[in-house]
Order: C-alpha cells, then structure tokens, then sequence
C-alpha cells in the first residue's frame, strides 16, 4: 500500500506549489485598484481628471504601488535565500 500513497501525494504538492505561485503576484496590486486611484485623486474635490495635478496624483499612486510590490518581491527573495542557506532551522 505505501507506494500508491507517494503517487498520488506528489502531484498534490505539486499543484498546491503552483498554485501559490500563480497568486503570489496579486498583492499590493489588488490592494490599490484603478478605482481606489481616481477615487483618492479627486478626493479633495478641487482637481479635475486629466489636469495636470491629477496626472501628478496618479503618478504617484503607481509610483507608490511599484514600490510596494518590488519590497514584496525583495521580502519574498530574501527569505527564499535565509531559508536555503539555513537548512537546518525550521
């Protein structure tokens, strides 16, 4: 019986490893959408889409958002790295 367990285990994993990649990349992104951007930009009520202090405002929100994912990303490296280089914590 325990060699018709590994089969079925390992494309288990292997499709849960997947999977967590495939979300993996849906952080911050989805945090801040297109509409949490316009909604933000015309909060004060005073700028108007497509003047020049609205352009600015939405620069900055992808500024901020690219900012966000690529420390997520560096997160992610980083403890991919610890995590090979010491194999014997848990």
């Amino acid at each position: 019986m325990r060699p018709l367990r590994l089969p079925l285990i390992l494309p288990i994993c292997l499709a849960l490893s997947l999977a967590a990649c495939a979300t993996r990349n849906q952080g911050p992104a989805t945090a801040m959408g297109n509409d949490d951007d316009d909604s933000a930009c015309r909060a004060g009520g005073t700028v108007a889409p497509g003047s020049p202090e609205y352009v600015a405002c939405r620069k900055d929100r992808d500024v901020q958002r690219q900012r966000a994912e690529a420390r997520a990303d560096r997160r992610q490296r980083d403890l991919g790295e610890f995590m090979l280089n010491h194999p014997d914590r848990p």
